[in-house]
This record gives structure tokens, sequence and C-alpha cells, in this order.
């Protein structure tokens, strides 16, 4: 049986048709106040954007949501789990500050901002799923404690899972470090020796010393090396990636699971993807490139497979911007991730989505 997903454009003629509007319209038409558990804690999933990034969910949306929930009498409060790699939000107290200066304040938001994993990832408990990779995995403890959530996702490219939305924010965005690593394993980045100029950039960035230098080019340790990124974030040359031949289709099914056990005993989840701003790369880099395709609107749905679903395919049904990195696959029809991430498929988070049971790439688009 198909879901059902529900779309607003962003053309507006007025003040009762703006993006404002259009988020308090899709609430009510996804039937999201059923969701929400009266006198209970219902998190908002977001993602407040690593330092120099803005291309995050806006602020004004979010409170759009809070002001919903509180109507319908839950206590909502806004959440986001600490990152595996080092950065502006790799514990609570950098992270707060970040997701502050990004205005999501008490005073714009009008709900708690609480890191979901505690002040530096010791706050998760196990949820047991008895899937291919894992029989359980580590969900931060602040989404657990939620028996509902509205997930808030920026619709847009990633390296390692070809696209980030809803699946991506539950699998990767609800675990702590220790659930990031379990998805991380066998991730150990590889170094094109012909391209490393030994600048040593790398050794400097690892947290876990887990690189050397030997005979002019950078080595890294599989034993020690938690597969966090930092190395490739900060290579001078770009010469050290993924081997996402040999483990990206491992990773991806990997990420999908933990996003069914996000999602595991939770009363009801609700689900915003925001297509705007769709840039290359996850705002978890401290920079946002040019968008590969104009800004398309908003989605809701209680599917995350399914709002996924949609959102690639509106996404594909655009013609692509020159002048940015999609540099193939402009053409209205062609797969924009391919265009820019040409060795990942993230089309196989929707595949897997389904075979677990997560939810169903088969969706009803209904247009306010």
């Amino acid at each position: 049986m198909a879901s059902h997903v529900y779309f607003a454009r962003l053309k507006a003629g007025g003040s009762d048709s703006s993006v404002i509007v259009r988020v308090q319209q899709l609430f009510e038409a996804a039937h999201f106040d059923r969701l929400i558990t009266i006198d209970a804690p219902t998190a908002i999933k977001l993602h407040f954007g690593e330092q120099g990034n803005d291309s995050y969910v806006r602020p004004a949306f979010v409170r759009q949501v809070v002001d919903k929930i509180k109507a319908c009498g839950g206590k909502p409060f806004i959440t986001d789990a600490n990152t595996l790699y080092t950065g502006s939000r790799n514990n609570a107290i950098d992270h707060i500050n970040t997701a502050i200066a990004h205005g999501f304040d008490y005073t714009v938001i009008g709900a708690p901002l609480i890191i979901a994993d505690g002040l530096a990832g010791e706050w998760y408990g196990d949820t047991q799923i008895a899937k291919k990779h894992f029989t359980s995995v580590k969900i931060a403890g602040g989404i657990l404690a939620a028996p509902s959530m509205i997930v808030m996702s920026h619709f847009k490219g990633h390296a390692l899972s070809g696209f980030g939305g809803a699946i991506k924010n539950l699998g990767m965005g609800c675990a702590p470090g220790a659930g990031k690593m379990d998805q991380h394993k066998g991730m150990t980045p590889i170094v094109d020796e012909a391209g490393c100029v030994a600048c040593g950039v790398c050794i400097e960035a690892c947290p876990h010393g887990a690189i050397t230098l030997e005979n002019g080019v950078s080595r890294i340790n599989r034993d020690l090396c938690v597969g966090c990124g930092d190395c490739m974030m900060r290579c001078t040359t770009s010469s050290i990636s993924f081997d996402l031949d040999r483990y990206g289709r491992t990773f991806i099914e990997m990420l999908t699971e933990y996003a069914f056990g996000a999602t595991t005993g939770k009363r009801a989840i609700g689900y915003f993807n925001f297509l705007l701003q769709i840039t290359p790369d996850c705002d978890c880099v401290p920079w946002n490139d040019a968008p590969i395709v104009p800004d398309i609107g908003i989605l809701a749905s209680t599917d995350p497979v399914a709002i996924d679903a949609a959102s690639v395919d509106l996404v594909n049904q655009q013609q692509g911007l020159p002048g940015t990195r999609l540099t193939s696959n402009l053409a209205p029809g062609a797969d924009k991730f391919k265009g820019v991430w040409n060795d990942t498929d993230g089309t196989l988070q929707l595949a897997y989505g389904e075979e677990v049971g997560l939810g169903t790439r088969s969706y009803d688009l209904i247009e306010l």
C-alpha cells in the first residue's frame, strides 16, 4: 500500500501561502496532531548545522512545529546527538553554543534545546532490531525517552549516502558517538599516494592518532581509525577518501538499520523534508556550496522511506543548475545526486529501508 506524502510548493501570492504558513498547513494535512501524546515529551529531531554552514532548516520553520505541538497538548523540545568527528558539535557544550549561534535559542524557538546523547555521548540505550548487520543498535537517550517525535530534515547531497533526508537524520542523527562508530565500521579512509604532498594536515586533524607519515606519504592505522572522516575534510589535496566500492553498500545498510532502530518503540513519528537550498554536501561540513537544483518545496509524511523517495523524484525532475558541482545529469529526469557523487547510490537507502520494514517506496503525492 502506498504511503501519503503531502507536498507544498514555494509559490506564494500572499501571507496565506508563505513558507511559514505552508509548514503549518502540512502539519495539519499530514495529521501530525494525532502523533502527539498529551503532557508528554515530543522530540523535534534537527540538524543544527556545523559552524560556518547556513543551509540547515530555518529556526522560524521549527517554531511553527513547536507551536503546533503545544496546541496539541504536547511538550516539545529540539534535539540532536553529538558528532563523531571533531568540530563545533562534538560535545554538548560546543553543540549548544553552535545551535544558539544559528538561531535555535529558546526566545526564537519557544522550546528547550536538549542534546540527545548527553555531554559527551554517554547517554544512550540499546534497542533490539535483529537485522542483518545488527541485532541491537545504540540510540541516544533523549530520543528513547520521548514517546513521539517530529523529524525535520534538510534534503541535500551526501558523500557517503548519496543524499541525506529522513533516513539519514534518523540513522546517523539519533545515534551517539558509539552508534556512529558502529555504522562506520570498516570505513577506514584510503590515501591516494600520488596526490599526497606530506603536508601533515591529516595527522594534526585525526582525533585518534591513527595517521602517521611514512616515506613521504600519510598512512592510516586501521586498528586506531574510527572512520570519522576528519582527515578527508581537512586534506588539502583531496587525496583521502573512503573506499566506497568496497564498503559503500554496507555503510548504507547499517545506516538504514540504525534508522529502523530509532523508530522502534515510538508511538508515532512525523517527518518534514525541506527541499530548499539543495546543496551537494551534508550540513555537517563547515561551509555550504551552491545548490544543484532550484528550490522545490516542503514535504510531510509519517513514512521516512516514502518521503525520501518522493524527495529524490522531485529533485530529479528539475533542470540542474549550471556552474555548480553538478557536472553531469543536469537534464530533467536524470539522477542529480549521482551527478555529484558518482560512486554512491543513495537509492540503496530506499530499497533496504523497504526490505527491513522501515517504510515503503510507494507513495501518493498529495499537493496542497
